[in-house]
């Protein structure tokens, strides 16, 4: 375990920093508003991702020259290392077929509130798994909630409260993080997600025993991270089946003046020049 958490703590540093990459806003939070939680509302059912490629002016009008492919819900759902007694479990690449050539979306943090995103993920029907912070994302949770309610199958699930390296807490600090978001979300959407995610990909036995002690069954990694035009990989030159691909909610000011809109088109480009279909991550697990 020693191993597999210095190993996601090198990862994650592996992740966040060359070539076009940019410090990720999850460590910033400099663009968060104060303007007041909106009154809590029902949780969405749940939902798979659709099957159908969007349609053709979708898909034109975001800047893509062919229609994304989506996986099906599969049948069976792929066997996943058992998690450690009293422990979250450790995700971080789904155990497909070597042929199963399909990628996940996750974006994390929460800063940037573009609507136009939300037009472009409703249209294009992204089912996006997304990593919450509050004291960024929660001057405006309606935003996220108009995501996840689109119709793509898009969840909402935990980043933490402030968005700490947890590697340096000890036992209860990390579980204040942890379980103190799972009450802010339960109390803004209506129920505690099952997933979690560790600021900066760093986590320990501590976290896994807090994330469980929360209600997390499962602390979702990744091996593929979204910089500004391209992707930076964990390991070789391209994507693998079962990759989950980290992304940010991020704006101009942290994107060198893109876009959220110009990062995610690229984004979906260079899955689709490598020839991947995308999955609802929340079908798989």
């Amino acid at each position: 375990m020693v191993a597999g958490t210095l190993a996601a703590g090198a990862l994650a540093l592996s992740l966040t920093g060359c070539g076009d990459s940019v410090d990720p806003i999850e460590r910033l939070g400099r663009n968060a508003t104060e303007e007041q939680r909106p009154t809590p509302s029902p949780s969405a059912p749940t939902a798979s991702a659709p099957s159908p490629a969007a349609g053709d002016e979708a898909y034109r009008k975001w800047g893509l020259t062919a229609p994304l492919q989506f996986a099906p819900k599969p049948d069976r759902k792929p066997q996943l290392p058992s998690a450690t007694p009293g422990k979250a479990q450790v995700v971080d690449r789904i155990p497909v077929a070597p042929t199963d050539k399909v990628v996940f979306l996750t974006f994390d943090d929460g800063a940037e509130k573009d609507p136009e995103f939300l037009k472009m993920a409703a249209d294009l029907k992204l089912p996006i798994s997304m990593f919450l912070t509050d004291n960024i994302a929660s001057s405006d949770y309606g935003h996220f909630e108009k995501l996840r309610d689109n119709g793509s199958g898009s969840t909402i699930n935990n980043h933490t409260l402030t968005h700490p390296n947890l590697r340096t807490l000890p036992f209860a600090a990390q579980k204040k993080e942890i379980c103190g978001q799972q009450e802010r979300l339960e109390k803004r959407f209506g129920t505690k997600p099952p997933r979690f995610r560790p600021p900066y990909g760093n986590y320990n036995d501590d976290t896994l025993k807090a994330a469980s002690e929360c209600g997390i069954s499962q602390v979702v990694l990744w091996r593929v991270s979204m910089q500004i035009n391209n992707f930076q990989y964990a390991e070789g030159s391209a994507l693998k089946p079962g990759d989950i691909i980290l992304a940010h909610f991020r704006g101009p000011s942290e994107l060198k003046g893109a876009t959220e809109i110009q990062m995610t088109t690229r984004m979906l480009q260079r899955i689709q020049e490598q020839g991947y279909r995308i999955g609802r991550l929340e079908d798989y697990l």
